[in-house]
């Protein structure tokens, strides 16, 4: 035990300290005088031209800013065109319009332009309206004839108008005016004798036939409804009239309605009535 204790005191006294202090540790030897003066001489030679960048073509942008005349007026964001004020005469030329609109307007809706009828006396018994309008236009489109019609029933036109008939034969080429094939007038249904009075005999019911577009093309329903063209956006417009109006009546009801549409506000009991 004696002389293993002293054969490892011996190696750990001649194993140098790795844990010495930085300041006490081994530093490279410095680079001799020759070497960085010759360092210094030496010249790097020169590089490939091809591996340099491509230069970046010149923008668009650019040239058409050069070519610019220079006595253009800058297009800054300051001092950028403006437009003109509106002329007052324009102004009024509006404001005129409305007046005139409100003023022809019925039903309390501006939209709805026409006059003021009043009660429409009964020929036959159930007939007439009370607070009838007569309708010369509804949402900006005309009706062929004035129509003589409860406000209920000129709601429920002007809202299927809009919401419905025009979007059905979209705006680009929009409906200006409606063909009435009927409106107010004191009869029986389908002027059958001794049938029940009709819807139209109470103010609540309009016939439309056809419909004039903004290119003056007129699409009748006879023809139109299985016409490739204007099949499709009459079915579309009579689906959208099932709701405003309580019943809907087109070419597939019956022989009577095979050449128009058939609208009236009158209410069931178990919601509108569309055939």
């Amino acid at each position: 035990m004696m002389v293993r204790a002293g054969i490892c005191g011996l190696i750990l006294t001649a194993v140098p300290a790795f844990g010495a202090a930085p300041e006490t540790s081994l530093r490279p030897a410095p680079r001799p005088m020759a070497e960085v003066q010759l360092a210094a001489l030496i010249v790097p030679a020169p590089l490939n031209s091809q591996l340099r960048p491509v230069i970046r073509p010149v923008s668009d942008q650019i040239i058409l800013a050069a070519a610019r005349p220079s006595g253009l007026q800058s297009l800054s964001p300051d001092q950028s065109l403006r437009p003109t004020l509106r002329p007052d005469s324009v102004v009024e030329q509006a404001l005129f319009k409305r007046r005139r609109l409100r003023k022809g307007s019925v039903c309390g809706d501006i939209d709805i332009q026409g006059e003021k009828v009043g009660t429409v006396p009964a020929k036959l018994n159930g007939c007439g309206a009370s607070d009838a309008v007569r309708v010369r236009s509804v949402a900006g489109v005309s009706l062929s004839q004035p129509s003589v019609m409860t406000c209920e029933t000129a709601q429920a036109l002007n809202t299927w108008v809009d919401k419905g008939l025009q979007p059905a034969f979209k705006r680009r080429n929009k409906v200006v005016s409606l063909r009435v094939a009927a409106h107010y007038a004191c009869r029986t249904r389908n002027n059958r004798p001794g049938a029940r009075i009709s819807e139209h005999g109470r103010g609540k019911a309009i016939d439309i036939s056809g419909f004039t577009l903004a290119s003056g093309e007129v699409v009748t329903v006879v023809q139109g409804w299985r016409d490739k063209a204007y099949g499709k956006r009459l079915r579309k417009a009579w689906s959208a009239a099932c709701g405003p109006f309580g019943t809907v009546l087109g070419p597939e009801a019956d022989r009577h309605h095979r050449d128009h549409f058939h609208f009236d506000t009158a209410s069931h009991r178990s919601g509108p009535y569309c055939r």
